[in-house]
């Protein structure tokens, strides 16, 4: 019986044990946010840029053209970089002859999706893609853009004619 005692006190001594060293292991970690670099539904072979290999790449402004395939709207409303060529998704296969072949093209849309999609085509047809990027991914990155101001709406110019002065009327002469 003294045996059988001494195991149910080891046995005991093992649970506690272990219960005690299961709470002082450190929280399982959070699941990790999700970020430009690790975001699940870019599936382009165009390589998603940070800011700082964006950065990078604007350090030789000769060797680059940025390519924003947003539109005007987007443009205006969220910015973007000092320095583009704007040409919408639905229009680059129209205008590739406006698109130097001597330089790194970086395409850009808001979260580097479209940008991804368009630079695939590019690249498939021989233009040196060297990344995309999303201007907001680059903003929440600590980034500043460029905010284009709208311009303001032009006054009418068809002002309204003043009205006719009634025509006098004849006079009569008095008899």
């Amino acid at each position: 019986m003294r045996a059988s005692t001494l195991f149910l006190g080891l046995a005991l001594g093992a649970a506690f044990f272990v219960a005690s060293a299961d709470a002082q292991q450190a929280p399982a970690p959070a699941a990790a946010p999700v970020t430009p670099q690790n975001d699940p539904a870019y599936t382009y072979k165009t390589l998603r840029l940070n800011r700082a290999a964006f950065d990078a790449l604007l350090a030789k402004p000769e060797d680059l053209l940025v390519l924003d395939i947003r539109r005007p709207d987007e443009l205006i409303k969220n910015g973007g970089f000092p320095v583009y060529l704007s040409i919408q998704t639905k229009e680059v296969q129209k205008y590739l002859s406006y698109i130097p072949r001597d330089r790194l093209i970086v395409t850009v849309s808001n979260r580097a999706h479209r940008a991804g999609a368009v630079g695939d085509i590019l690249a498939g047809l021989g233009f040196h893609v060297v990344g995309a990027i999303g201007v907001l991914d680059y903003q929440d990155e600590g980034g500043t853009l460029t905010k284009i101001a709208p311009p303001a709406p032009a006054a009418t110019a068809a002002v309204a004619a003043p009205a006719a002065a009634p025509a006098a009327a004849p006079a009569t002469a008095a008899k």
